[in-house]
């Protein structure tokens, strides 16, 4: 099911003044209190009311009878996948946010998804599964991993994934069969969180991992190898981590409300981003890397600027957790899941 809110927000002229909160002035323009305004103030006042009117939420989308805790966009942007707590995956169409087929088989709650030509999802049932998303089929199972699985990453060829667990330890597997062909993990005390990963991706060589650890470090790895080949720490604990798309900068979720941007060479901290009133658990980069989104316990979205770390837009209308952000492959829409059991999709067009 899905709301299209255009429709309420965009309703007739009037509506809209009224909630772009410019209204009155521009009523008083035009009816007399204006009449020696003219079409340059007139043209100033809308320019004010542009930058006030809040970003726009093009529609709503409803259909998980729990927490949303994932979503991806298709690499055409034309379809989106979400992962829930209620152990289904849904597949939308991202134009009409129509359900186009609902995937189930995980017996837990999934928690990650990653969408290439088919998709894998991680759940908490300790495996991973492959989609063959137009069919609504499984393709193959994944298992190997002895704890609940958080996060998933397809590398650049599409050929191997990687997986990181609450067993400790990162797998590297080979798509066309299911086999696991390498598991990277660290030696560490029994009770220590000892690197549990909650983010995954591949640098843009596929040559190189990174995690993000909820201790609070990051570790790049080589695949060929598994070898660790640099520890970052960015704090005492880590919730989310995103690697820009050139692979030279790494934003991560710390403990709180503040995300840090680190440089993967040196790993030296380059600036925070401070503006959330919670905690944040998911980042995205743009497809360009200049800007980031991040969605937080506070139940927004923010759109950050990544050279400066100016916060440039919040996006508000979430009444639970904002748990997963995305982009489209144009930059010019984000996507957000929430506990709220809904996803969102905004326009980001003009900004």
């Amino acid at each position: 099911m899905c709301t299209d809110d255009r429709s309420n927000n965009l309703g007739n002229g009037a509506r809209l003044e009224e909630r772009a909160g410019w209204a009155p002035t521009r009523r008083q323009a035009l009816q007399g209190l204006g009449a020696g305004v003219g079409l340059a103030a007139l043209a100033r006042i809308h320019s004010a009311a542009a930058e006030a009117r809040p970003p726009r939420l093009i529609r709503t989308f409803r259909g998980h009878a729990a927490f949303v805790n994932t979503v991806a966009f298709a690499p055409n942007s034309r379809a989106a996948l979400s992962g829930s707590e209620d152990k289904t995956l849904m597949l939308w169409d991202v134009a009409t946010g129509r359900v186009l087929r609902t995937l189930a088989g995980h017996t837990s709650r999934i928690q990650s998804v990653a969408f290439a030509r088919n998709a894998l999802s991680a759940s908490y049932d300790k495996t991973l599964k492959l989609w063959d998303v137009r069919k609504g089929k499984v393709l193959r199972t994944f298992t190997g991993h002895s704890g609940p699985v958080y996060s998933v990453a397809f590398a650049p060829d599409g050929r191997t994934a990687l997986s990181g667990s609450e067993d400790r330890t990162l797998k590297l597997w080979e798509i066309a069969t299911g086999k696991e062909l390498r598991t990277f993990s660290v030696n560490a005390l029994p009770n220590s969180l000892a690197h549990t990963a909650l983010s995954v991706a591949f640098l843009p060589d596929g040559r190189t991992t990174l995690s993000g650890g909820a201790e609070g470090e990051l570790k790049l790895w080589s695949v060929a190898t598994g070898k660790e080949l640099q520890t970052i720490t960015v704090g005492d604990s880590l919730y989310a981590v995103a690697l820009s798309p050139n692979g030279l900068v790494a934003l991560s979720a710390i403990g709180g409300d503040t995300l840090k941007l680190s440089e993967m060479s040196t790993g030296r901290e380059l600036r925070t981003f401070a503006g959330h009133a919670g905690q944040v658990f998911s980042v995205a980069f743009s497809p360009d890397g200049r800007t980031a989104l991040s969605g937080s316990d506070d139940m927004t979205v923010k759109l950050w600027e990544v050279a400066s770390g100016k916060e440039l837009r919040t996006f508000s209308g979430h009444s639970e957790r904002v748990s997963s952000v995305a982009f489209s492959r144009d930059g010019r829409r984000a996507l957000s899941g929430s506990f709220d059991q809904t996803l969102k999709l905004w326009d980001l067009s003009g900004l």
